[in-house]
C-alpha cells in the first residue's frame, strides 16, 4: 500500500519533515517515489512552516493512496490557507 506521511530531517533538537510518497514497507527516512511537501513546527520569522502541493496530494489519493493522521491534518490546514489567501 502506498502511504503519504512525513520523513524526519533536520538536527538534533531542530526537526524537520518531507511530507513523501511512498510504500509502507519502506523505512521512515527511507526510498520514497515522491515529496509533495515540507513540515517545520519551528518555523520562525520569515520561515515558512508548512508547504504542501495540494494537487499532487489529490492525486495520490485518488489513486489509493493512504494518508497518516498528522498529514491529514497537515493537509487540512494547508486547505485552510490556501482558502484564506485567495
Amino acid at each position: 500500500m502506498v502511504k503519504i506521511r512525513l520523513s524526519r530531517g533536520g538536527a538534533k533538537a531542530r526537526p524537520f519533515y518531507h511530507i513523501v510518497v511512498t510504500d509502507q514497507r519502506s523505512a521512515r527516512d527511507g526510498r520514497n517515489i515522491e515529496r509533495v511537501g515540507f513540515y517545520n513546527p519551528i518555523a520562525a520569522g520569515q520561515e515558512r512552516p508548512l508547504e504542501v502541493n495540494l494537487a499532487r496530494v489529490d492525486h495520490w489519493v485518488g489513486v489509493g493512496a493512504q494518508m497518516t493522521d498528522k498529514v491529514r491534518d497537515l493537509v487540512k490546514r494547508a486547505r485552510k490557507q490556501t482558502a484564506a489567501a485567495a
